[in-house]
């Protein structure tokens, strides 16, 4: 059976392939779309953690013998720490400044840890087993599913739910914007403005430490594994709104889809889709598909 030509099997594939992109690019662009809504800060290092924790779980099992499960736990909150470590030592100073000092200093930040790990490791990848209970896959009649990329997607759309629910629906996220909006207010009401600054800082960047974990199955642990998606990533955050945490999490998956499907289609056009979608969105809503206009 064909669908305008192309095989199902073929076309059920990609649409598979452009979900596990999408989730990737859900997860991190919702972690720079918070960093970006709470602190106001173009994190461009966030590519950087993402590859880090890629890293952490392959040197955590050849290492140490730490298992995927336990780094998926584990890990996160270690690149989270890093983030921290950096956001009060570095960024903090940043905060009243313009947008241009934050990004400048991340990608400094992004050039030196991606370094360190190419003089460390060498440019090509290291391979990531996918763990046992994972592998294989599923037959579904019209296609084969493999059992990790469907784990990747459940995953990565728990922690983009949860993080939404968390900011959009609870005290601490009601905590959060309010720091965001009117710090000194928020201060005055016995909230601790920096601590919520800090945490946000190192939750955003723990995203992409998850991410990285997920990501080291399929795409192995490379040190340019952050750079070479970061700038998809940033366009995905442009296209669904600056700070819009379920702009980030929808325009992510969309991106994927659509991106997987012009793979099929047209694939010389498959490297550039998002960045004319971009293109379109800015011309009709400078703010992005679900941002607030100023």
């Amino acid at each position: 059976m064909e669908i305008f030509g192309v095989p199902v099997q073929a076309l059920m594939s990609q649409l598979m392939l452009g979900l596990v992109n999408g989730s990737f690019y859900a997860i991190l662009s919702l972690g720079l779309a918070v960093i970006f809504g709470m602190l106001n800060i173009i994190n461009f290092a966030h590519g950087a953690m993402y590859m880090a924790g890629a890293f952490l779980a392959w040197m955590g099992l050849t290492y140490w013998g730490i298992s995927y499960w336990w780094s998926l736990l584990l890990v996160p909150p270690a690149v989270g720490l890093v983030g921290i470590a950096i956001e009060r030592t570095m960024l903090r100073w940043l905060y009243q400044l313009d947008h241009l000092y934050g990004l400048l200093l991340t990608f400094g930040l992004a050039l030196m840890i991606e370094g360190l790990f190419l003089y460390l490791y060498g440019s090509s990848g290291l391979p990531y087993e996918v763990p046992d209970m994972l592998g294989g896959t599923i037959n579904l009649g019209f296609m084969f599913l493999p059992k990790y990329r469907a784990w990747v997607v459940g995953v990565s759309l728990l922690a983009c739910l949860g993080t939404w629910y968390v900011i959009e629906k609870t005290r601490l996220g009601a905590y959060l914007r309010a720091a965001t909006e009117n710090p000194r207010l928020t201060q005055a009401f016995g909230i601790n403005v920096p601590l919520m600054v800090m945490l946000t800082y190192g939750f955003g960047v723990a995203l992409a430490g998850l991410a990285g974990v997920l990501a080291a199955p399929i795409y192995q642990a490379d040190p340019q594994m952050g750079s070479k998606l970061i700038i998809v990533v940033f366009a995905v955050v442009v296209i669904g709104g600056m700070g819009s945490i379920m702009g980030s999490i929808l325009t992510g998956l969309g991106l994927g889809v659509i991106e997987g499907l012009t793979k099929v289609f047209y694939s010389e056009a498959s490297s550039t889709v998002v960045f004319v979608i971009m293109v379109c969105v800015l011309m009709v809503r400078p703010a992005g598909l679900f941002g607030r206009e100023k």
